[in-house]
């Protein structure tokens, strides 16, 4: 009847176990895994993956991080290397390089940075997004505003990246 219980379970997932860093925590150091990370704390060193990135509200990296998707709702300053999906929450301050395939910006996040958007297949398409966003006046000279949404790259040259 409950024969199918006592068989021992083994982890099927690919990466295992997510990994956190919580509030409060300091590291100093380089990380790989493969499976994807969560930091609420703060981490000065590098991040390689090939999961899922996550800093929360508390949490900041300074360093290169590589990974496949990453949500940030904290801080970062540093490289930023995401193969698919980048996503900023409101509160996500980013400050350096980014490489990306994808990228989703709600309002009031910060985007002080060099994005480059691979398309397709990982082609660059050269398109450089250099823009900065938040609550401030149009007056306040914060370099640009950005519309909610996704961007993709359009892989052309002369065509500027498409928010949609």
């Amino acid at each position: 009847m409950f024969s199918d219980n006592k068989k021992p379970r083994t982890m099927n997932e690919i990466g295992g176990q997510p990994n956190r860093i919580e509030k409060n925590t300091k590291i100093k150091g380089d990380i790989i895994s493969e499976a994807d990370f969560r930091i609420d704390g703060k981490l000065d060193g590098n991040v390689k993956t090939s999961g899922k990135v996550v800093i929360g509200k508390d949490g900041y990296i300074h360093g290169k991080v590589e990974c496949v998707n990453a949500d940030i709702e904290g801080s970062f300053n540093g490289e930023l290397q995401v193969s698919n999906l980048l996503s900023l929450k409101a509160s996500a301050v980013i400050e350096g390089t980014v490489t990306v395939a994808k990228l989703a910006v709600e309002p009031g996040a910060t985007f002080n940075a060099s994005c480059s958007m691979k398309g397709k297949g990982g082609i660059s398409s050269n398109d450089t997004i250099k823009t900065a966003t938040g609550s401030s006046s149009p007056n306040s000279g914060s370099g640009g505003s950005y519309k909610s949404g996704v961007v993709s790259g359009s892989g052309s040259k002369n065509e500027p990246a498409k928010v949609s």
